[in-house]
Parts: structure tokens; sequence; C-alpha cells
């Protein structure tokens, strides 16, 4: 099965001027690559030619996440200054400027009343912006009013927030606390499941019923999302995560586990087994424990079986299959 998996660099991506927070593939068929540096910008790219399309500047401060809305005419950013940010695609210009944050914003994810994960390419609604942050708290923007205050926070966090996915009328929040809140928005009840380590990412599964959590101890885990078991676990001696946030994910239809590291390697497992099936490097490793090594960000388009990973080195790799 690990062959399966596309392991094949087909181009860099290069040009910010400093470590990348922040990477997602444009929705659908996943034509376009975002990303977002600590060097206060956005970048568009065309993966196909590696050529950048748009850069995007309004952040006074690093950018630390964003989201594409599933018809890509606007996308979401949120960073260090403590603002989330709508933006018009095609203009480049802000059309919200959100403020209540009392800390930086760490994760953000579009939403809606038809449901659907947003932010990573899933089809689904875009009616509201969901932001989390170092405040401890949760925040849901309406993206159709002019309202500049939030329609809900959500400030259960014993710490900062620093993932939030949206899965049809469920907020999932990753926080440092060491904990897992899903909140039902509808039903107004929030559960919660303990880690025990400081949260720095989570991705709901396909089908909703699980939950990929990454953690501060260089574990990944997969758990049951009804009633918090612990249904796989995801290490290697080469996986460090230790002192910074990095994102995982799920791959070609949640049979893979993708996830970068601290020493510049992104490590492959199979979803149902634990077992790591590539170990792969972004760049050339300086040192093994440069802020410059570290991989703090995956994603992955299913449409074409297409990934890339974010560096401290400012580049964005781009992975697939030989053609």
């Amino acid at each position: 099965m690990g062959s399966e998996f596309p392991t094949r660099q087909l181009t860099k991506l290069t040009g910010h001027n400093g470590p990348v927070h922040a990477v997602t593939y444009s929705a659908g068929s996943g034509q376009y690559i975002l990303t977002g540096s600590t060097d206060r910008t956005i970048r568009l790219f065309n993966p196909a030619t590696s050529s950048l399309i748009q850069s995007f500047s309004a952040h006074g401060y690093e950018i630390l996440g964003l989201a594409i809305a599933p018809d890509n005419a606007s996308f979401a950013s949120v960073g260090g200054d403590k603002l989330v940010f709508l933006w018009d695609t095609a203009t480049a210009v802000t059309k919200r400027r959100w403020s209540g944050h009392g800390g930086r914003v760490n994760a953000v994810a579009f939403g809606g009343e038809d449901g659907g994960e947003a932010g990573g390419g899933a089809g689904g609604g875009a009616n509201v912006v969901v932001s989390g942050s170092a405040d401890m708290s949760v925040k849901v923007w309406d993206v159709r009013s002019g309202s500049g205050k939030a329609l809900m926070s959500l400030e259960e966090a014993g710490d900062s927030v620093v993932s939030v996915k949206v899965s049809g009328a469920e907020i999932v929040a990753g926080n440092v606390d060491g904990r897992v809140r899903v909140y039902d928005v509808r039903m107004g009840v929030c559960s919660v499941d303990v880690v025990g380590h400081p949260v720095t990412s989570v991705t709901p599964t396909l089908q909703n019923d699980s939950l990929l959590v990454s953690s501060l101890d260089s574990t990944l885990r997969l758990f049951d999302k009804a009633d918090g078991k612990l249904l796989q676990s995801y290490a290697d001696s080469e996986f460090t995560n230790e002192n910074y946030r990095i994102g995982s994910t799920l791959a070609l239809k949640d049979h893979f586990v993708l996830s970068g590291s601290e020493n510049g390697r992104i490590l492959v497992w199979d979803h149902l087994t634990g077992k790591v099936v590539h170990k792969l490097r972004h760049g050339i490793a300086e040192s093994g424990s440069s802020k410059k090594d570290v991989v703090s960000a995956v994603a992955f388009n299913e449409a074409r079986k297409e990934w890339c990973s974010a560096g401290g080195d400012g580049n964005v790799v781009v992975w697939g299959s030989d053609r």
C-alpha cells in the first residue's frame, strides 16, 4: 500500500522571506496553492508552472492560518496581529477585518449551514468563518453581514487554541491545555477528549467518526469521536514534535496519515496499522534542530493526488506521482 502514496518532488515554490506556517490548496481541483509566512505576506501559486499568481499584504505580523472558501472566491487569514481577514481572491482586497481576539490568532476555517469542512478543499458552506486564538477562545464570524462583532465566542479552553476545523454543525478545536473540544453548535453541547499533551493539530476523518490529533510528545493519535477511545497511534524514532506547532493531515481517502517533523523529515503512516510507509525530507537539513528545519504544515489535495509541505526554510515543496 505504501507504493500508492505519491512521493516524487514535483517542484519547489519559493519567495517567502521567512518560515511558512500555513499552506492550503484551493478548493475542488486544487489548481492553486495558498501560503502564509512570518514575512507577513500571503502568496498564491500555480504549482503546475511554479509561478506566483498573486501576493497579498495587509497583516502587520506573521500569518499563522489560512482557509479557502469552497467557491475559491474568497479566503480567510489570521496571524499575530489578533485580526481575522476575509479576502477577495480576485482583487487581493480585504472585504472584512474582524477584531475581538485578545491574542494572536492561530487557526481559521470556513463553515456553513449546508455542512462540510472548509479551508482545505472539501465542499460545504462559507456562511461563517471560525477562528481560534491564544486568548483561549474560538470565535464565529458572519460572512454575509457587515457586523464587526462575533456571532459566538466559545471560551471553554484552558490555554491557547491552535487548531480549528468545521464539520457540519460541529466545530473541532485543539488546545494547548491537552484537550480536544467538539462543539455541536446546533445543540449547544461541548464534548471534551483528554490527550494529556499540548495539542498542535486536529483533523476529522472523512466519515467524521474519528479525529487525528497531533501533540507535543512526538506522537499522533486517532481517537474515536463518539467515546474518545484511542484507535491507533503514530510515532517513529525519526519523528520529532516537542517544541513547535506542527500540522498533520489524512490523505488518499484517509488511507494514510501525513505529518512534518521538527528535524526536516516528513513521515507517512498507514492509517490502519500505524506503521511508517515513507520517510521523506523536505529540504537539506542544516542541523536537525534549527527553526529552518521545522516542517510545520502539510496539505493534501484528493482531486490531484498531490500534496505539499511548508518549511522553516521559507519554501513549499510540491509532491506527486510520476506523470
